[in-house]
């Protein structure tokens, strides 16, 4: 019997040269810059992020500010979590992607396949490739990723409608140790006035720093759901949270008749 030929799945990039840039040199250079601009102003070390996920231009100086907090940890880092909302796909549960690799053009990343097995067993947990076709959420922050760590693999998670508490089962079963580095995506209010969503916005950072989950509705953050899950974890192990960044599309590069908001938070 002759022996299997396996077939290294690849999960192409689907917004390069949309929402950052296709040129890998340039890309780098972007991510750098974004990087470098902000500064680490924790005492302790991350265990978790919440980061934006829109194009560069607008959000990117918020999740600059977000993986700049990982500059003394990156060696340690072996594996990130990352949780975001599907905006494309609607489905039940939580989703993984069959692949193998994550390939960005600054190259690729391996996703941990053994995480994925400690959770498969999970009921909310299904398998779902067409959720990860065209999906920017999990993929905007990989650049950051790659240029923030050393060498990692990451468990990419995508989150249709399930509970919070399904989130946070999730959390914690690959919660890991210093070895692990958890990672939520969500952008915060959509398409309001300036001023509205400047207001707003204060709520949810409000909520988000006092671990208020039911505090935090569907105008509040795309991603609400992966963020009042790790709300849940973060009281369990009682966790605390610091606001680094609070910004919208009208401070970098947007109008400012509509707006979206973008927060950068720590976990420690």
């Amino acid at each position: 019997m002759e022996g299997t030929i396996l077939t290294t799945r690849i999960q192409a990039p689907a917004v390069a040269g949309h929402f950052y840039p296709a040129d890998p040199g340039e890309l780098r250079r972007n991510v750098r810059d974004l990087i470098s601009a902000a500064s680490p102003d924790l005492t302790k070390h991350p265990k978790a992020l919440i980061a934006p996920h829109a194009g560069y231009i607008y959000s990117g100086p918020t999740a600059g500010v977000a993986y700049a907090q990982l500059a003394s940890v990156a060696r340690q880092i072996k594996r990130v979590v990352l949780l975001a909302p599907s905006h494309r796909v609607g489905f039940q549960g939580i989703a993984y992607s069959s692949a193998d690799l994550f390939r960005t053009p600054m190259g690729d990343i391996t996703v941990d396949l053994a995480g994925i097995a400690e959770i498969q067993d999970l009921p909310q947990v299904a398998q779902l490739d067409r959720a990860f076709s065209n999906e920017h959420s999990l993929e905007v922050h990989l650049p950051f990723l790659q240029d923030s760590l050393d060498e990692f693999k990451i468990v990419p998670l995508l989150v249709g409608d399930v509970d919070p508490a399904a989130v946070a089962e999730v959390l914690e079963r690959i919660w890991g140790g210093a070895e692990t580095l958890v990672v939520v995506s969500s952008d915060l209010s959509h398409y309001l006035d300036y001023e509205t969503a400047k207001s707003l916005d204060a709520e949810t950072s409000n909520a988000i720093e006092t671990l208020q989950p039911d505090a935090i509705s569907f105008n509040h953050a795309c991603g609400r759901t992966p963020v009042s899950g790790l709300l849940l974890v973060a009281q369990h192990k009682q966790l605390h949270v610091t606001t680094l960044d609070l910004r919208n599309s009208g401070d970098t590069a947007g109008p400012r008749d509509q707006v979206v908001g973008y927060g950068a938070y720590a976990f420690c």
